[in-house]
């Protein structure tokens, strides 16, 4: 099946009449049989799916390896991990990976919390931080992982994964596809040997469900399994049914903001009030020319940088009336946030800035409104937040 069939079909074997993937929250199941349950515990704490019954929800659920199946096909993987967060997600494959190594190359930018968690030495990682053109040399023999994350978050910063791979030698890459989903991009056919998603952007799609999920292969997803029995951070059966249901539109969902985003940022690199525009199709912003090679579309985030600065930004999100100034990105409806201030505060300063996180960058997820609207309203909030300034400089 192509993949726009799979996002409605897959992990829907064997419902028998049901029509629509049941809901399983039975938090332990019975074990009549002890032989047969001992063996399926010795299954999964294996890290392998039960040879038996699920015994315990935190070990296994029936709805949650709908979800698991549903999302491993779609990026074409052998398996899928989820977990009760991105960040669960994220340290799960740092604790894992510690088992070959205790030394991690990350590319930047990455998600602030992402950043944070590298940058705080709380899983005892040694981090060195690279460049794509540094990351040969950043390599070293204890090196267990290396962290990339394209479109990067929140500059949309495009990285060649075939590049990285190649570089790598050999060490997994992981790589934060978030942005793109598997609708605009496949990292594991580039070379990737791990895929995060934020499951609580655009796969889950309104904003209402929380969750962390890792496509690889088979090896990986045992000592994934692993990590999230010991530490008990699994996804709950109602958020992996939520999940499970968002697919089924998400290549609706995905082109339709696409769209959208394609208009909005082409008309705002032409602003008078706009410094800069960040978007995978502008010219200059896909300098490895990645776009319809590795990734499918340009996607519906877009980083602007506003003139005047952090003030001018400010006054944008307090000054907007259709788009919600939030955090979080991938939903039904346009939201638009500070990075430096929110999403990347908690990063290094001078990365920050290195980064091109600078205090005027906005970034915006463009929805499935109608994009007149959504033009309409960012056009009456430029030019409310250019008024003060104007004030101020007379």
């Amino acid at each position: 099946m192509r993949d726009r069939t799979l996002s409605v079909h897959s992990g829907r074997d064997g419902l028998g009449q049901a029509h629509v993937p049941p809901i399983d929250l039975s938090t332990t199941y019975k074990t009549p049989d002890l032989e047969e349950a001992t063996a399926s515990i010795d299954a999964m704490a294996a890290g392998n799916g039960p040879t038996g019954g699920s015994i315990y929800q935190r070990l296994h659920n029936p709805t949650v390896a709908r979800f698991e199946d549903a999302l491993a096909q779609l990026e074409s993987a052998e398996a899928s991990v989820s977990f009760a967060s991105g960040m669960a997600a994220v340290t799960a494959v740092l604790l894992a990976s510690k088992s070959t190594g205790g030394h991690v190359v990350a590319i930047r930018p990455l998600y602030g919390g992402s950043d944070h968690l590298l940058s705080s030495g709380l899983l005892g990682v040694d981090v060195t931080w690279a460049t794509p053109e540094t990351l040969r040399g950043a390599i070293r023999e204890d090196t267990a992982l290396i962290i990339c994350e394209t479109p990067a978050n929140p500059t949309l910063d495009l990285i060649d994964i075939e590049e990285i791979a190649t570089k790598a030698a050999g060490v997994p890459v992981l790589v934060d596809s978030t942005f793109a989903t598997p609708v605009l991009q496949k990292p594991l056919e580039h070379g990737a040997s791990l895929v995060l998603h934020s499951g609580t952007k655009f796969l889950g799609g309104h904003s209402d469900v929380m969750a962390g999920v890792i496509a690889c292969d088979e090896t990986w997803a045992q000592r994934l399994r692993q990590v999230r029995a010991i530490t008990g951070s699994n996804l709950h059966p109602m958020a992996a049914y939520t999940l499970h249901r968002g697919l089924q539109t998400l290549h609706i969902r995905v082109k339709a903001a696409q769209e959208n985003a394609h208009t909005i940022a082409h008309w705002l690199a032409t602003h008078p009030l706009i410094e800069r525009t960040r978007y995978p199709s502008l010219p200059g912003c896909d300098p490895r020319g990645v776009l319809h090679r590795q990734l499918r579309g340009p996607g519906s985030l877009i980083a602007v940088e506003v003139a005047g600065g952090y003030e001018a930004a400010r006054a944008v999100m307090s000054h907007v009336q259709l788009l919600t100034p939030a955090v979080s990105l991938g939903c039904c409806d346009s939201l638009i946030q500070h990075p430096a201030g929110l999403t990347h505060r908690i990063v290094d300063p001078q990365a920050r800035t290195e980064g091109g996180i600078h205090p005027g960058l906005l970034r915006i997820s463009v929805g499935i409104e109608d994009v007149a609207d959504l033009i309409a309203d960012l056009e009456q909030a430029l030019c409310n937040a250019q008024v003060p300034m104007a004030l101020s400089a007379k």
